[in-house]
């Protein structure tokens, strides 16, 4: 299980700035074009595999949530926080929110046509990480895709790398590492954004988009 003394200190921390948090990335699509691109090419093959639920895990407040909803997804949030949940009921009544941990998702096996996991996986010690990316796995019908947003490595030397987050203890990933514990997980790149930082960014971090799929039922799973 993922270590719990690191769960617990960030769920209190996000408990505790949800409101600021909410208010402070509400917009924040508005003006990241590559962003709302790549949120709607994973809408596009979402539904190009048989639509299905979509899970935007680590959903905080809903705002992205609720952008999947308006491209068109079954989509529903679930994060740990109860604060921010009940801000995403408050904002979007029409949507579902539940309280859940990605380590242990209250989601029946292979039900679900997307996952969404934007920069939620960051908090994760690394050696936890192969955990959440088996329920990625797990909640994924066969087909269904995974969109997975993280900050990059700057050295693969050190595919893991610390960073002082504003909320809690935080991890940048070497962008083939984490592809390459996806495809561990049974879960095969098919697809990557690279965003470099801008002037304007709070961060000077490469943002990284990598898009996976679990194989198809009765495919041959490749050697690792």
């Amino acid at each position: 299980m993922v270590e719990h003394d690191a769960l617990s200190a960030t769920l209190e921390a996000y408990d505790a700035v949800a409101p600021t948090y909410a208010q402070l990335f509400r917009d924040e699509l508005r003006d990241r074009p590559l962003d709302r691109a790549i949120l709607g090419a994973f809408a596009e093959v979402v539904r190009a595999s048989g639509d299905g639920q979509v899970a935007d895990l680590g959903c905080g407040p809903g705002h992205i949530t609720a952008c999947l909803e308006e491209l068109g997804l079954a989509a529903f949030g679930v994060d740990a926080s109860p604060a921010m949940i009940e801000l995403a009921r408050q904002a979007y009544p029409g949507l579902r929110f539940d309280v859940g941990s990605m380590t242990a998702l209250n989601i029946a096996d292979g039900v679900l046509g997307g996952v969404l996991s934007r920069w939620s996986i960051i908090h994760t010690p690394p050696q936890e990480l192969p955990v959440i990316l088996a329920e990625f796995h797990r909640v994924l019908a066969p087909g269904g895709h995974l969109l997975v947003g993280f900050s990059a490595s700057d050295d693969p030397s050190h595919p893991t790398q610390v960073f002082d987050h504003a909320v809690a203890p935080a991890y940048r990933w070497w962008p083939d590492h984490l592809a390459a514990m996806l495809r561990e997980s049974g879960l095969a790149e098919v697809a990557r954004m690279v965003r470099e930082p801008q002037p304007t960014d709070r961060r000077q971090f490469q943002e990284i988009h990598l898009l996976a799929r679990k194989a198809q039922a009765g495919a041959v799973r490749p050697n690792t």
